[in-house]
């Protein structure tokens, strides 16, 4: 059986839903999702297969597609956005295809300029896909794309939803197609490159963004302490959540606790049924007014140190 492996490099600005995309390649959730804009902050792998088979690709031939999560590219203004947008191109390098992912609601495009204008001179191939179609008429869609593919000088555009996965069987097929024939970088049954402990960090935080919505500010980090197996097989994960003012303790613990307790509820039953075993999962809080400038955050939460 023939082997394919390659990297796929998904980028796009905030909340153009590209974890939601790669969770729905992979056909599993490997990638934190949140309406929160900048809910992705380190590179993260997420690890597709996909057969080929009939008389055009020789039959018999498998795929493992490698999917470069990238944080959203936007104009950086703090050490730690510096950060992001590093890591974002950094997916970039070496890719065998980049899939530049954008919101196909958003009618105002002046946003994506300086992405397009990176973009159009890179040798790797490049793929438009426009995304969240279940959400707007065809007409537009087919304008957005006639007027965007010759600006970034891609090779190929789809439409897709990720959200409902229109599309995507369509996109990971084409994908699959273009990979080199190569071993494959990791076993059949992973489906990421994070840590158990990093992803067990991951979900913590998007319950902290799903249940605090705008009441905390983007300023807040979830920081791994300790994950150990017990005697029974059973996982304790022990987390500090960090913010950066005192002002905002109250508002992550809530009323006697309870914010706290729900979160911490919430995390725990999607970490066992991701980990198929019981998890026992202890969060604390802790103010770190200076944690956005603190380093060895940066290499705790999966981020290089950028000056």
């Amino acid at each position: 059986m023939t082997e394919h492996c390659g990297l796929v490099a998904v980028i796009g600005a905030p909340n153009a839903g590209k974890s939601t995309l790669v969770n729905a390649l992979v056909g599993q959730k490997v990638a934190i999702v949140s309406a929160k804009a900048q809910t992705t902050r380190a590179r993260l792998m997420g690890i597709a297969l996909q057969d080929l088979g009939g008389q055009d690709s020789g039959g018999g031939e498998r795929v493992q597609i490698i999917l470069a999560d990238t944080p959203g590219l936007f104009e950086p203004k703090r050490r730690l956005d510096r950060a992001m947008v590093h890591a974002a191109w950094e997916g970039a390098d070496s890719a065998d295809a980049i899939l530049l992912v954008v919101d196909g609601r958003k009618k105002k495009r002046d946003y994506l300029e300086p992405i397009l204008e990176s973009l159009k001179d890179r040798s790797e191939r490049k793929i438009l896909v426009l995304n969240k179609v279940d959400a707007i008429a065809k007409e537009p869609l087919l304008e957005m794309a006639a007027e965007l593919a010759p600006l970034g000088g891609f090779d190929e555009v789809f439409f897709v939803s990720a959200l409902t996965g229109d599309g995507v069987a369509e996109l990971k097929l084409k994908l699959a197609e273009r990979m080199p024939e190569g071993a494959w970088h990791y076993p059949e049954d992973q489906v990421s490159d994070a840590s158990e402990r990093l992803l067990a960090a991951e979900i913590t935080r998007e319950q902290l963004y799903r249940q605090l919505h705008d009441e905390l500010p983007y300023d807040s980090a979830v920081r791994p302490e300790s994950y150990a197996t017990r005697r029974d097989g059973s996982i304790e994960i022990h987390q500090q959540i960090v913010i950066a003012r005192d002002s905002q303790k109250a508002i992550v613990l809530g009323k006697g606790g309870s914010k706290l307790k729900s979160i911490g509820e919430a995390a725990r039953k999607e970490l066992a049924e991701l980990l198929g075993v019981k998890v026992h999962l202890f969060l604390h809080v802790k103010v770190e007014e200076g944690w956005a400038e603190a380093k060895e955050i940066y290499e705790e939460i999966g981020l290089d140190w950028v000056k």
